[in-house]
């Protein structure tokens, strides 16, 4: 049975439990047990490989000894193992000696929850990852991959999970533009599932990766946070699948709970690949960690503000933002005001309609900036549809191939892009002329006839946009308010 049948087979199975409820809940279920799965074949090979290996997990929790027997307990006896032994033992696993996989372990249970109800249903599941997936075949650890890269996608239409993929197209795309190298420190601070990072891995791994060392130093520059459990546990997992044997710098935590100033220098990193979550409002108080001027409860703006504070000088920076952000004004104005004065922001993609579809159908940007030299010009390029394509959907996604008019064009940052040429989709803009427009990056294509917007979706956006910039006045005026009654000036 190949492992695409196998993972079909398990989720039907899981179908018939009352306990699991939809896609998200079935795929956070079979990502646990997968987990230890996988990590019981790695470790497998490093007990091969490494003298006197120890396993951070104790015996009677490893996978070989109460999950690989076909025959092992079953019933009431397996349910009662994992929710009051399995589970409660993992979730507050001891390091023996510092190991950082007790941590990787330890922080993918936190959260985790085995929500199957029938013990029977249970071994059946495990009785088929054991059966139709082993990790240490090369062959089906490529075929795991391309697996979980579908499950990945099948999450775009299981809610709101669907927020934590970014399509392979996308993140294949800025990471090649951004071209991460060996030795630069990588960093996604919205990681979700790990898209970005594992593409930033396989860039660096086919460009630069030759020796041992070359592989502990790729290991060891590859960093990742991640509010949410069920994307962190996803993305851990991702990181193994992709040959970071510990990811022990993929932390679950929310990147803006800090204060920004607490970012230190020696937390600053090379590059920063990301799709920050957009449309959302941060929770009360999220926005004092930052400084006045750019106080806001919108998640997209505040990661926009904390990766110019991440990157090194002369680090580089590729993330997605919706239109939202371009037109937008308020405190949107300023933070493109000190985007502008404090990095040289080279590009941005106008991606069409549909790229994140179904999970939103706001339109999109890419933005490309280095940190260190103030903006001069920003070259915007629109990216077309392909002929005879209207709009994206789940059986026919935007691919990579399409960006190969892009890619051509590029041309490099050394020499100022100066091979660049305007071209029907490819214009630029002087910093004079963004200042006029009063810092308003939604720069209509100058090489196209103005076209009126009737887009539900893009109208709905707007309405979105003007409410959370009347929420983020509200909150100016009654912060200003409350100092004047306080007698403060």
């Amino acid at each position: 049975m190949s492992i695409s049948s196998t993972i079909k087979s398990i989720q039907d199975i899981m179908r018939k439990d009352v306990g699991v409820d939809g896609d998200a809940q079935r795929l956070s279920q079979l990502v646990w047990m997968l987990f230890l799965k996988i990590f019981d074949d790695r470790e497998t090979e490093w007990e091969l490989i490494q003298d006197n290996y120890q396993s951070p997990l104790p015996e009677k929790y490893r996978w070989r000894n109460w999950a690989a027997n076909p025959e092992g307990m079953t019933g009431d006896e397996l349910k009662q193992f994992l929710d009051n032994d399995l589970f409660p033992a993992l979730q507050t696993l001891e390091a023996k000696g510092g190991d950082q996989r007790a941590y990787v372990i330890r922080s993918v249970f936190e959260d985790a929850y085995n929500y199957m109800k029938s013990g029977q249903l249970i071994r059946q599941v495990i009785n088929k990852i054991q059966e139709g997936i082993d990790f240490n075949k090369a062959q089906e650890r490529h075929l795991f991959g391309d697996m979980y890269e579908q499950l990945l996608r099948d999450l775009q239409a299981a809610g709101n999970a669907g927020e934590f993929y970014t399509p392979r197209a996308v993140t294949e795309f800025m990471v090649q533009m951004t071209n991460p190298r060996l030795g630069e420190k990588v960093m996604d601070p919205a990681c979700g599932t790990g898209g970005f990072l594992s593409c930033s891995i396989e860039h660096i791994r086919k460009q630069d990766v030759k020796t041992v060392d070359d592989e502990a130093q790729l290991q060891n520059s590859i960093f990742g946070i991640e509010k949410k459990p069920l994307p962190h546990l996803l993305c851990t997992t991702n990181m193994i699948l992709h040959g970071i044997d510990v990811p022990s710098n993929i932390r679950h935590d929310n990147t803006l709970s800090r204060p920004l100033i607490s970012w230190g220098p020696k937390e600053r990193v090379d590059v920063i690949v990301t799709n920050p979550p957009f449309g959302g409002m941060e929770e009360d108080g999220i926005e004092t960690n930052f400084p006045s001027a750019f106080r806001t409860r919108e998640t997209a703006d505040l990661f926009v503000v904390l990766i110019m504070q991440l990157l090194k000088a002369n680090g580089r920076a590729a993330l997605v933002l919706p239109d939202g952000f371009l037109f937008g004004e308020g405190i949107k104005t300023r933070i493109k005001e000190k985007l502008l004065e404090e990095c040289n922001l080279h590009t941005i993609v106008r991606l069409p309609n549909g790229v994140f579809a179904p999970y939103t159908g706001i339109k999109t940007n890419l933005l490309f900036f280095t940190k260190g030299t103030p903006t001069k010009e920003t070259w915007f390029y629109e990216h077309p549809y392909p002929e005879g394509v209207k709009s994206y959907n789940k059986s026919k996604p935007m691919r990579i191939e399409e960006f190969a008019t892009e890619k051509a064009w590029w041309g490099s940052e050394a020499d100022g892009y100066a091979q660049r040429t305007e071209t029907p989709q490819a214009w630029k803009v002087s910093i004079a002329e963004i200042k006029e427009r009063n810092y308003n990056l939604d720069c209509k294509n100058p090489h196209v006839g103005e076209q009126e917007q009737h887009d539900p979706e893009e109208l709905l956006a707007q309405y979105a946009q003007m409410q959370n910039e009347i929420s983020d006045l509200r909150h100016q005026l009654k912060d200003i308010l409350t100092k004047a009654l306080k007698g403060e000036e």
